[in-house]
C-alpha cells in the first residue's frame, strides 16, 4: 500500500541533529508515511545514521548522491516520492507529534490542497513563541496567495506546509543558489485551488549560529534577487491585483538586503556591487513602490536613494541609523 504522506528530509552533515530529527519524524501520530532521507554528499557521519535508521523502520528510505545543495536533494525526493501529500524536513530540525496528523486531516476537512501551520523558532533550546488561540483561515487560490506575500500569518518557508502532489506539476526547486523556498512556494500555491491556515506550532525551527542566512552578509544572500527578478515577472502577469503586497514584499526583501550590506560588509567596492545588483532588481519597479500604500516614507525614500545614487547609501551614517 502506498503512503498518503511522503516526507522529504535532504541531510547534508547535520550529524549532531539528525537523531532528533529523524526521531521527530518517526514519533508522529499519523503513521501513514514514508521518510526519503536524501544524503546530500554528506562527509560526516549523517550519512551512516541514515542508513541505520533505514534498517530500523520501513518506512525510512535513503538516497546517496554527491553533493547538489538542497535544492538538488529536494528534487531527487519529490521524483521518487509515492505519497498523496508531501512535506519537508530540513536535517537540523524537529516538528511536533501531531503535526501531520493536524495538517492532513485539515486538507482533508476543508477540501484543501495545501495546509499550512505556524512556525515556531527555537534559540539556545527554548521555544520562544507564546500560546495563542485556535485560529484557522480557509482561503481561495488568490488570498492564499496575498498572504504568502503579506506574510502576517506564513512566509514562504516550505517545512510548515503540506502539499497535495498535483502543486509540483511542472515545477523543480532552482538548483545552485540558495533561497529555494523564495523561489519556488509560490509557484506551488499557484497550482493549487484552496489553501488553509492554522496557528497551531507544528515544526519548529532551531536556529543556528553557522548558517548562512544567521551569520556575517554573504554574497549568496543576493541569490534572492534572482528569485525576486522571477516573482516579480510571474505575478505581474498572473496576479496584477496583488501588485500592493508583492511589491511591499520585495521592497521589505531590498531593505533588509541593504542593512545587512552597509552594516556588515567593510570593503566599500564589495558593497557598491552588492547595492547594484539589488538596485538592478528594483529599477523596473521604482514607479510601482513609490505609488505603493502599503509602504511607510521611510522605505520609499530608501528605495529612491537606492534608485539614484548608491553612492549616497554608502557614504551616509544617517541612512544606517535610519535602517
Amino acid at each position: 500500500m502506498k503512503p498518503v504522506i511522503s516526507i522529504i528530509v535532504p541531510v547534508y552533515n547535520v550529524e549532531p541533529f539528525i537523531e532528533d530529527c529523524l526521531n521527530s519524524i518517526l514519533a508522529q501520530s499519523f503513521s501513514n508515511l514514508e521518510v526519503i532521507l536524501v544524503n546530500d554528499g554528506s562527509t560526516d557521519k549523517s550519512g551512516d545514521i541514515c542508513h541505520e535508521y533505514e534498517k530500523l523502520d520501513r518506512r525510512v528510505k535513503v538516497i546517496n548522491q554527491e553533493y547538489g545543495g538542497v535544492s538538488a536533494a529536494r528534487n531527487a525526493g519529490v521524483k521518487v516520492a509515492q505519497g498523496v501529500f508531501i512535506g519537508f524536513v530540513d536535517g537540523d530540525d524537529r516538528i511536533d507529534k501531531d503535526m501531520y496528523t493536524k495538517l492532513y486531516c485539515l486538507c482533508e476537512e476543508t477540501n484543501s490542497d495545501i495546509s499550512i501551520c505556524k512556525l515556531g523558532r527555537e534559540i539556545n533550546g527554548e521555544l520562544i513563541n507564546e500560546e495563542e488561540e485556535v485560529f484557522i483561515k480557509e482561503m481561495d487560490n488568490t488570498e492564499a496567495m496575498r498572504e504568502l506575500f503579506k506574510g502576517d500569518l506564513y512566509r514562504f518557508s516550505l517545512c510548515n506546509k503540506l502539499f497535495k502532489r498535483k502543486c509540483f506539476e511542472n515545477i523543480q526547486f532552482p538548483e545552485g543558489r540558495i533561497h529555494e523556498d523564495l523561489s519556488t512556494t509560490y509557484r506551488l500555491i499557484a497550482n493549487a485551488d484552496k489553501a488553509v491556515y492554522t496557528n497551531y506550532i507544528g515544526y519548529i525551527y532551531v536556529k543556528r549560529e553557522n548558517s548562512i542566512l544567521t551569520s556575517k552578509f554573504n554574497q549568496k544572500r543576493l541569490d534572492a534577487f534572482i528569485g525576486w527578478d522571477e516573482i516579480l515577472l510571474f505575478m505581474n502577469e498572473k496576479y496584477p491585483k496583488l501588485s500592493k503586497e508583492y511589491i511591499s514584499c520585495f521592497v521589505y526583501g531590498c531593505v533588509d538586503n541593504i542593512y545587512y550590506i552597509l552594516n556588515q560588509v567593510t570593503d566599500k567596492e564589495a558593497s557598491r556591487k552588492y547595492l547594484k545588483k539589488i538596485q538592478q532588481s528594483a529599477m523596473t519597479y521604482q514607479r510601482a513602490i513609490i505609488k505603493n500604500e502599503i509602504l511607510s516614507k521611510k522605505y520609499k525614500y530608501i528605495m529612491t536613494l537606492l534608485y539614484y545614487n548608491v553612492g549616497l547609501l554608502l557614504l551616509s551614517n544617517n541612512i544606517k541609523r535610519y535602517l
